[in-house]
């Protein structure tokens, strides 16, 4: 549905702008709030019905959050606080500047301060950092009938209710019960005697791409944090992992890009910025390039004998390097999916050099073809084909090992993605090519 809100606001129609943004669904709502200017975001914002504000305002950029936080009264800005689920509220107060974090603690009651604060203080990507206190959790000794009257009770204002979370009197963590168990359950049932005891559960500093992998494999909806005695301390949903997964695609595919990753939008990140996260990377690869410089100009007196040799340069480093880059993006994917693992290094390499030798064969007989019709001699056509042969097995083999390898030395496999691997197979593609012509053509 498209709105124009300036032309609401310009004509003061306020209650046609009401009116017209009531059905929209939150995150509609601040997708068309993030191309206001200040005044005007803050205009809209303060219309909305307050339970819709709080959902608006946690789909908003970070950017769009502190200029409402710095605009708010005191007051109003708790208000918005209020509304929010615990864990969005940590979210937004770990990307606001020190003044507006400040500002929200100070009017704070003690008890929640000292929560956010502790809540600030876990690393950032663990699970302590994504958690939610807002859970429900029974004992034990309930009946089903009780348990139920306290899930009406305390339910209204806590994130899911769908599991629940029995502990005992220490807070230590002895089982999870479903909802749906609670409700079909007979009303004298004893909680204890239908709770699953076979849960899974993270602990406070797991890294989140590790929870993010449990919720895939598990097929969870929530998950439970305890902390080092076994004592719950929060819950992860479903909701958060989501926005994880996709903060780790974005991270990766940034990485495979040779460049740093970075959490600011495109638009929202300045020129500078955007060419430091580049220049790194750019400069590595650009003097790492000079080794296949340096192979040229040893081989330059061959080059010079038959110049023929030049026009197939750039073919056999373009076909090597997406050679490379095809099989080290399948092999990323597999390890960021759970479907490979370093014990498998000798499987995949045995498969990579058969597939290697299928596409280069089929390559270089195509190739050594076309370079006969266009006229150059056998031997030039048949160093040109070999040559190709081998880069493609040689490409296939590298971006096969270069991830796994990575995984291994607990690095992150997106690092060693398409730029470094054709830098390395363009310095191996010419020193093949070379060595070639000079034992093929004899110069």
């Amino acid at each position: 549905m498209e709105i124009n809100v300036l032309d609401y606001i310009q004509n003061r129609n306020f209650n046609g702008l009401k009116q017209r943004l009531a059905p929209l669904q939150p995150v509609d709502i601040a997708e068309i709030l993030e191309e206001l200017d200040s005044r005007n975001l803050l205009i809209v914002f303060r219309m909305l019905p307050k339970e819709t504000a709080a959902g608006v305002f946690t789909h908003l950029s970070s950017k769009q959050q502190e200029v409402l936080s710095l605009l708010s009264g005191d007051e109003e800005l708790r208000q918005i606080i209020d509304e929010l689920f615990f864990d969005d509220m940590i979210d937004y107060l770990e990307e606001m500047p020190a003044n507006v974090v400040k500002k929200i603690l100070k009017n704070a009651p003690e008890a929640e301060r000292k929560l956010i604060n502790q809540f600030l203080k876990y690393p950032e990507d663990s699970a302590g950092s994504l958690m939610t206190i807002e859970f429900v959790d029974l004992k034990k000794q309930m009946t089903v009938k009780d348990a139920l009257e306290h899930v009406r009770y305390t339910g209204t204002n806590k994130e899911t209710i769908y599991t629940c979370y029995v502990i005992d009197q220490f807070r230590r963590l002895e089982g999870i019960i479903s909802l749906k168990d609670l409700v079909l359950a007979p009303a004298n049932t004893i909680v204890g005697d239908i709770m699953d005891t076979n849960f899974i559960s993270v602990h406070t500093h797991e890294d989140q791409e590790e929870i993010a992998e449990t919720f895939k494999r598990y097929d969870l909806l929530s998950l439970p944090v305890v902390d080092m005695e076994s004592r719950l301390v929060g819950i992860i949903t479903i909701d958060d992992v989501v926005d994880v997964i996709e903060q780790e695609n974005t991270e990766d595919f940034q990485k495979m890009a040779a460049l740093q990753p970075s959490e600011e939008d495109y638009l929202d990140t300045g020129v500078f910025p955007l060419a430091r996260q580049r220049i790194i990377w750019l400069l590595v690869l650009m003097i790492s390039a000079t080794f296949t410089g340096g192979i040229i100009q040893k081989f330059q007196n061959s080059l010079q004998t038959v110049v023929a040799l030049t026009f197939f340069i750039p073919m056999l480093m373009d076909t090597g390097g997406n050679a490379g880059a095809q099989t080290s993006t399948l092999i990323i994917r597999g390890l960021a999916l759970g479907k490979l693992e370093i014990r498998n290094i000798f499987s995949v390499i045995w498969k990579e050099f058969r597939v290697g030798i299928l596409v280069g064969a089929i390559l270089a007989l195509f190739n050594f073809v076309r370079i006969v019709i266009q006229g150059f001699p056998v031997s030039v056509a048949a160093t040109v084909s070999i040559t190709l042969l081998i880069t493609v097995i040689l490409a296939k083999i590298i971006g096969s090992i270069l991830p796994l390898i990575a995984k291994g030395l607990k690095l992150d496999p997106a690092i060693m993605a398409s730029p470094i691997i054709t830098t390395i197979v363009d310095a191996l593609a010419l020193i093949t090519y070379f060595n070639l012509a000079t034992w093929i053509l004899g110069i």
